[in-house]
């Protein structure tokens, strides 16, 4: 191998998290930021951390709850299509009843 063409490797790297966990690892780096570690990470906590954005969540849960709001009404005026033709229905039977009757 040629020599000195190779990074220093340091065995006490230090990393850290923005949690506040400290580990120290081997690396090239003699400092190394991180933004997530096993100690906040959802999936090893069991707790919902939301990294946003720019506001992206809050405008992803806007655009589902218009969703909710736009199926829910699509579904209302159906049912009520449905109860206007039984309306109908029995308007129509009672004029036939009353010249029946009539007889």
């Amino acid at each position: 191998m040629k020599a000195d063409i190779h990074p220093k490797y340091t065995t006490d790297a230090k990393f850290t998290c923005s949690c506040g966990a400290v580990y120290l690892i081997g690396s090239t780096k003699e400092a190394v930021n991180i933004e997530i570690c096993s100690q906040c990470h959802p999936f090893y906590t069991g707790n919902e951390k939301i990294l946003d954005a720019a506001g992206r969540v809050e405008k992803f849960k806007a655009r589902q709850a218009s969703a909710v709001a736009a199926a829910a009404a699509k579904k209302a005026p159906k049912a009520s299509a449905k109860v206007a033709p039984e309306k109908e229905s029995t308007e129509k039977a009672s004029p036939a009843k009353a010249k029946t009757s009539k007889k």
